[in-house]
């Protein structure tokens, strides 16, 4: 006896529900590990441009940015590290860094930033 196709049974087997769960597994740690890297990309980007409207020199620049990485607990970054410029009147504020996440074992992910105040974006390696 056969039965009709609305009443057969459908679903994921017990093995496509652990290779899905595994994926999700992995998605999951993989943003939990890059999430808090991008959030500090973010503080750094809104720290340079707070700390260049708050100085006018270099080194009011560099202090300023670095009160303001005491306050949003910006670690990879530190305004000894921040490239000033000046651009005509303006000066303009970058900074390139990397970080490096491990995984698991031997495997890591590596993450390259930079970012600028400048209208023209910054190039890894553009020296003025």
């Amino acid at each position: 006896m056969t039965l009709p196709i609305s009443a057969r049974q459908t679903g994921v087997t017990l093995t496509g529900l652990i290779f899905v769960l595994m994926i999700v597994a992995l998605i999951a740690i993989f943003g939990m590990k890059i999430v808090p890297s991008a959030i500090e990309y973010n503080s750094i980007r809104k720290g340079i441009v707070s700390a260049k409207a708050a100085g006018t020199t270099p080194k009011e620049i560099r202090v300023a940015f670095d009160r303001q990485a005491e306050v949003g607990y910006i670690e990879s970054v530190k305004g000894k590290d921040l490239d000033i410029v000046k651009n005509g009147e303006d000066l303009d504020v970058s900074f390139a860094y990397q970080k490096k996440i491990p995984i698991f074992g031997p495997a890591s992910l590596l993450l390259e930033y930079e970012g600028t105040t400048s209208k023209k974006p910054f190039l890894k390696g553009d020296q003025q």
